[in-house]
């Protein structure tokens, strides 16, 4: 019987070329063959950790927003440590959720392609609502740290604010994907500063002076 960490590396790999087919090609070229050969294994093993297609977007779009999620758990672990201000964490965070690099641009190809794809798939469509949800409330916690610390006004409505400001996010990201020339980073970083200035008005009193 193969080891948890063998069939974590399968998966890995299987979802890892996945995300590959969907860039290079689009979801709807993603088969379980093609994802065999660009994987470098047997259809025989693929369909070993996945007995449908159905099951392997399903991990392959979970995988991508796990990625997601940990690396924003990393910048913010790292941003207390180093006693950075809230709306610098949360700066960092939403960040990740841009195409501004080609890894990030990869990711934003592979979620833009099952956001479609979920409108005609139950299971993808909770995945894509719960990761949704999930964001939200991490920038309405953020939101309601804030007024703690004093960064932000006492008596706002955080979940009111973070739905404002995730929906301003996607937006500034789509319009990067589709308009790279016309969306540079600096234009973009700026923007994304102002959507947050608006919120995180005071100074922080626990942030790391200097």
């Amino acid at each position: 019987m193969p080891r948890v960490a063998d069939h974590d590396a399968r998966h890995g790999q299987i979802t890892d070329a996945v995300q590959r087919l969907i860039v290079e090609h689009g979801l709807t070229s993603v088969t379980v063959a093609r994802t065999a050969a660009e994987a470098g294994m047997s259809v025989g093993l693929v369909q070993h950790y996945f007995t449908a297609k159905d099951e392997m977007l399903l991990a392959t779009f979970t995988r991508v927003n796990g990625r997601f999620t940990a690396r924003v758990d990393e910048l913010v672990n790292r941003g207390e440590a180093e006693g950075r201000t809230i709306a610098e964490m949360l700066r960092q965070a939403l960040t990740e959720l841009m195409p501004l690099d080609d890894a990030r641009r990869t990711e934003f190809m592979v979620r833009r392609a099952f956001a479609d794809q979920a409108a005609h798939n139950a299971r993808l469509a909770a995945v894509q609502r719960e990761t949704l949800v999930g964001i939200r409330s991490r920038v309405a916690q953020a939101i309601s740290n804030g007024t703690v610390c004093g960064e932000v006004t006492q008596g706002i409505d955080a979940a009111d604010l973070a739905l404002r400001i995730v929906a301003f996010t996607e937006g500034l990201a789509l319009h990067t994907h589709i308009d790279p020339d016309g969306t540079p980073k600096p234009a973009v970083l700026a923007a994304l500063d102002d959507q947050l200035g608006r919120v995180f008005t005071g100074t922080c009193r626990h942030a790391r002076l200097g």
